[in-house]
C-alpha cells in the first residue's frame, strides 16, 4: 500500500478500500456533481451500473500483467501475488453432498484483506477509459457511477454520448472478463422540475417527481443500506 500511495498509484475515482475514503465520501463527491449541474438550470444523466460476481470473475493472468504495467511491481514481489493467486482450490457442499475439489484460474480471496485491493487494481483502467469519454464518473468497489450534466435542449445527443461510451465500457468490461449485471443497472435523469418538463422524448419513460429540498437530501442521503446508490435512486429533486 506504502507503494501505492507514494507513487500516486491509487485511483482517485475509487472509494472502497482506501483510506480516508468510503461510501460517504463517493456519494458526496457525486451529490456535489448533482447540485453544480442543478445550479446550473442543467439536468443529469446518471447511469448506474453493477457488476456480477465481479470478485469471482477477476482474471489472474490480466491482474498479473496489470501489476507489473500499470504498477510498476516486478521481481520477487511479482512471484509473490503469483503464489498467493495459483493452486487456490475450492470444492462445493450441499447438505451432506462435497464435490470434487476445483482449482480456480480466477476471481480473488474474499474476507482477506489483501482481495479487494486487488480488484480495485484490477479495474483501474476502467476510469482511464471513462475519463476519454469525456464522462464525469465515480467507482465504488464494483459499482460504477457515471453522470453527465446537459441542458434539457440536448438531450439526444447527450443520450447518444453516453451509449456510446457505454459500449465502450462494455467491451472494455467483456474483454476483462467481467460482466455487467443488466437488473441492478439503472438510468435516471436528475434536475429542477422546471428543465425536466422541457424534456420531451417519447422513448423514455414517464419521469416521477420528487419534491425534496437539496439539504434534506445532505442530511439523509448518508444513511445507507447495501450501497450508497441506493438512496441516489430518489434523487429526482428540486429546491424547495
Amino acid at each position: 500500500m506504502d507503494h501505492l500511495t507514494s507513487n500516486g498509484l491509487l485511483n482517485s475515482h475509487q472509494s472502497a478500500y482506501c483510506k480516508h475514503h468510503s461510501s460517504k465520501t463517493a456519494l458526496l463527491y457525486i451529490h456535489d456533481h448533482l447540485i453544480s449541474a442543478v445550479g446550473s438550470q442543467k439536468v443529469s444523466c446518471l447511469c448506474l451500473l453493477d457488476l456480477s460476481a465481479a470478485l469471482d470473475t477477476t482474471d489472474h493472468d490480466i491482474l498479473i500483467t496489470r501489476l507489473s504495467s500499470w504498477f510498476g511491481i516486478h521481481g520477487s514481489v511479482l512471484s509473490w501475488f503469483k503464489s498467493y493467486l495459483s493452486s487456490r482450490c475450492f470444492r462445493v457442499k450441499c447438505e451432506t453432498d462435497l464435490s470434487s475439489w476445483y482449482t480456480s484460474s480466477c476471481g480473488v480471496p474474499q474476507g482477506s484483506v489483501l482481495g479487494p485491493l486487488l480488484f480495485v487494481m484490477y479495474t483501474t483502467p476502467l476510469s482511464t477509459l471513462i475519463s476519454s469519454c469525456t464522462l464525469n464518473h465515480h467507482l465504488y468497489a464494483d459499482d460504477t457511477q457515471l453522470f453527465l450534466p446537459f441542458l434539457p435542449t440536448n438531450l439526444d445527443s447527450s443520450i447518444d454520448h453516453l451509449h456510446n461510451a457505454l459500449d465502450r465500457i462494455s467491451s472494455w468490461k467483456t474483454a476483462n472478463l467481467l460482466t455487467l449485471n443488466s437488473s441492478k443497472t439503472e438510468f435516471l435523469l436528475i434536475g429542477l422540475s422546471k428543465q425536466l418538463t422541457k424534456i420531451n422524448n417519447s422513448s423514455l419513460p414517464p419521469l416521477t417527481l420528487l419534491e425534496t429540498s437539496a439539504s434534506y437530501l445532505m442530511n439523509t442521503s448518508l444513511f445507507l443500506t447495501r450501497s450508497h446508490l441506493i438512496c441516489l435512486q430518489v434523487l429526482l429533486l428540486s429546491y424547495p
